[in-house]
């Protein structure tokens, strides 16, 4: 729950409650990320439409909301079966569903691992290289 926490504290417009003993991070009265009281389970924003998919996929993972939040854009996750990458884009993903698409542009802007042209420069390498024989 810590590292959750560590990635979600300082996102633009998000603020971290506890609301009858359960951790939640809210933008404006939206909750996007809660935990469950064992704080084993996390529950996040995410589109109703991938639910099924992803918990078919990875059931060990992923679990679907309580009946009662099947309306919602939700879905829950075993924390301790998350590597740090998948639950860090989880969480980033989440609150971008909840953030004006200005505000998460803009935080995009300032911590995207590459710029276009970068992506492009790096994909025309890749391209043309050629392993060595000693590789």
């Amino acid at each position: 729950m810590a590292q959750v926490q560590e990635i979600a504290r300082p996102l633009p417009r998000s603020y971290e409650v506890c609301v009858y003993g359960r951790w939640k991070f809210r933008v404006g009265s939206i909750v996007w990320l809660a935990f469950s009281r064992d704080e084993m389970t996390m529950g996040f924003a995410f589109p109703k439409e991938w639910r099924a998919i992803v918990v078919e996929a990875e059931p060990r993972k992923f679990m679907l909301p309580s009946l009662s939040d099947m309306r919602f854009n939700w879905l829950h996750a075993r924390l301790d079966a998350l590597d740090y990458d998948e639950m860090h884009d989880l969480v980033i993903d989440a609150w971008k569903w909840v953030v004006p698409k200005r505000v998460a542009a803009e935080w995009d802007a300032r911590h995207a691992p590459l710029t276009k042209t970068n992506h492009a420069r790096r994909t025309e390498r890749s391209a043309s290289y050629v392993p060595s024989q000693q590789e």
